[in-house]
């Protein structure tokens, strides 16, 4: 057993002294590996000392080459633009019409490539290069105006617009072939003046178009404008104004078609950006004439402020509207045709203060009422102008807005341009109808407190005013029914009323003395009074119970009631009643002297035994008299 142990241990052993010997062998290559690479490294800074220089001189020569390829390259770009110039200036200098569109345009595009580069080199010799392009460029830029200017007069000749608006055609438009040249040219001229100057507000082709297409807005819209101031003289100054006299409606109706029609020139020729100043300057000459025309209008209606203030109306409503459908289409003009109404406007205003003050100061100067009590001409007039008034609401209600409830009623506030604007004023949600209405209520009762106090100083009796009264009102009542008032002064109808009862009552008191006679004392000395509750009265016994004395004055009375009652039914037969008033009146008579004298009659008829002497009238005998009268 321990044999067999010293035997594995002997084995073991011999194993580690292998080992050994080879760790050491492994030591001595390691030693002589490290001084190889020792060698090596030394050699290797030998090498790189030596090459390190040449490797140097060729990087800077590459670099060197490399620059100076480079130097070539933009010394060869330089040349280009040198080079062409010859070229494009041959071209640029002829005529696009020679050289064609087409070649003319693609020369300009070279050459504006070409100053835009030199530009770029900042190169102080290219300087000269610069500012001879320039100049090429600059004629190449103009002769395309030129062609753009020609091509637009091609299609700018004055045209009569009363034809399109009459006919009800289109207004002439530019060709869609047309406006893509337009466009083209427009396009490279924008973009090449930015070379050769500043950009203003427009672009030269801009200031081209709105002259030209200005030009022709302008002559074929003239015959428009003289015919609105002619339309607007009336052969008799002071005949009040037709609606429609004035060609205003026709004149804005041109002005509409045709700056919607160059509105849809504009857009395809121009960027959208330029649409709306473009569209403003060629429209600037024909606004100038329109406001001016305006303005001449405006003057005409202040100096014939009464008879026709309708036309202020009419031409509020006509270009309020045609601004409206102009701003709706382009987006464009609103300011500038609101600045050119705004005259008139101030007028329309005016007027309503002016009309109310002319009914007061025309009532007041009437030297004598007419004897018959008939209705004043001043109550048609002042209700033909309501009447009329109610075709012109839109406009009058944007003013009645704009003065506030009652605003009507201070002349100084409304004409001056300075005044001071009210709270009201500021009500835009008030109703417009509705006050228009109050306007109305307050016309006619201005007009019928004129008449009532004038009637009250020049008639003699208050029949006569209560007749007189009555006769303006049925004027008044009749125009109301017969047109748009009828609506509108649905709530004013109470005040009418008490005017009507007032009337009446002044009337009624011409019928008084009459009434005066039949209201008889009580004679209760003999015997009870009669009944008088619908059962028959026997007028023999009531006389027989009376003495001498007492019949002598029912004689009397039956007497002075005839002639006072003649007298009235006299004075009733020589007024001018209209047939409403005098319906009215009848029945008024019939209410308050029949139920008198019926009563009257019943209990002494008998005083002259039928004979007739004292007692004229039986009772439907005076009823048929006052039923006569109507």
């Amino acid at each position: 057993m321990s044999a067999h142990r010293h035997a594995a241990f002997a084995e073991e052993a011999a194993e580690v002294e292998v080992l050994y010997a080879s760790l050491d062998k492994m030591k001595s290559v390691t030693k002589k590996i490290q001084g190889s690479m020792a060698r090596l490294d030394e050699t290797g800074r030998t090498v790189q000392d030596a090459i390190g220089p040449i490797y140097g001189n060729t990087q800077r020569l590459q670099a060197q080459n490399t620059n100076i390829d480079r130097i070539l390259a933009a010394i060869e770009r330089v040349k280009q633009p040198l080079d062409m110039r010859g070229k494009e200036e041959r071209i640029l200098r002829d005529k696009p019409e020679r050289v064609g569109l087409a070649e003319y345009i693609a020369s300009i595009d070279r050459t504006n490539q070409a100053l835009r580069d030199l530009k770029m080199t900042n190169i102080r010799s290219n300087q000269n290069a610069i500012s001879e392009l320039s100049k090429l460029l600059a004629v190449g830029t103009g002769n395309l105006e030129n062609v753009f200017r020609d091509l637009l007069r091609q299609d700018s000749q004055p045209i009569e617009p009363l034809k399109q608006i009459m006919q009800r055609l289109e207004f002439p438009r530019i060709a869609a072939s047309k406006s893509a040249q337009l466009r083209t040219i427009n396009s490279h001229i924008s973009n090449n003046i930015s070379q050769i100057a500043p950009s203003g507000e427009l672009t030269p082709s801009a200031k081209i178009y709105s002259l030209e297409r200005g030009l022709y807005l302008s002559s074929s819209l003239q015959n428009l404008a003289t015919a609105c101031i002619s339309t607007a003289r009336k052969v008799n100054p002071s005949a009040t104004y037709k609606p429609g006299s004035c060609a205003i409606e026709t004149y804005a109706s041109g002005i509409q078609g045709m700056f919607i029609a160059e509105y849809d020139n504009i857009c395809p020729i121009f960027g959208r950006e330029e649409w709306g100043p473009v569209l403003s300057a060629t429209c600037q000459e024909s606004l100038r004439v329109f406001s001016s025309t305006l303005r001449d209008l405006d003057a005409h209606v202040r100096n014939h402020f009464v008879t026709d203030c309708y036309l202020a109306y009419e031409i509020m409503d006509v270009v309020s509207n045609t601004t409206f459908q102009i701003e709706n289409r382009t987006g464009e003009l609103k300011a500038a045709m609101n600045d050119a109404l705004k005259p008139i406007r101030e007028t329309a205003k005016a007027s309503l203060s002016t009309l109310i003050i002319d009914i007061r100061t025309k009532i007041s100067q009437v030297i004598q009422l007419p004897a018959d009590c008939s209705a004043l001409p001043i109550t048609s007039d002042a209700m033909g102008r309501l009447q009329v008034m109610t075709t012109y609401l839109p406009p009058l209600s944007s003013i009645m807005r704009s003065l506030g409830d009652g605003g009507w009623q201070q002349p100084n506030a409304v004409t001056s341009s300075a005044s001071v604007p009210t709270l009201k004023s500021f009500d835009v949600g008030a109703d417009g109808k509705q006050l228009f209405a109050h306007y109305c209520s307050d016309t006619i009762d201005a007009l019928l407190t004129s008449l009532e106090l004038k009637a009250k100083t020049q008639l003699k009796t208050r029949a006569m005013q209560g007749v007189f009264i009555a006769n303006n009102l049925a004027i008044i009542e009749r125009a109301v029914r017969s047109s748009e008032l009828q609506n509108l002064l649905a709530g004013a109808q109470p005040k009418i009323d008490s005017w009507k009862k007032k009337a009446t009552q002044s009337y009624l008191d011409m019928w008084k003395e009459s009434s005066g006679y039949l209201l008889d004392v009580q004679y209760t000395s003999k015997q009870p009074r009669p009944s008088s509750t619908g059962q028959a009265i026997d007028s023999a016994a009531i006389l027989k119970s009376l003495s001498t004395k007492d019949k002598e004055a029912i004689k009397e009375k039956f007497r002075n009631f005839n002639i006072s009652f003649d007298d009235a039914v006299h004075r009733q037969r020589l007024f001018k009643i209209e047939p409403e008033v005098r319906r009215q009146f009848v029945k008024d008579v019939q209410m308050f002297i029949e139920p008198l004298y019926a009563r009257f009659w019943e209990r002494y008829h008998e005083v002259d035994k039928g004979k007739g002497k004292h007692v004229k009238y039986d009772k439907s005998y005076l009823s048929s008299e006052i039923a006569s009268l109507g």
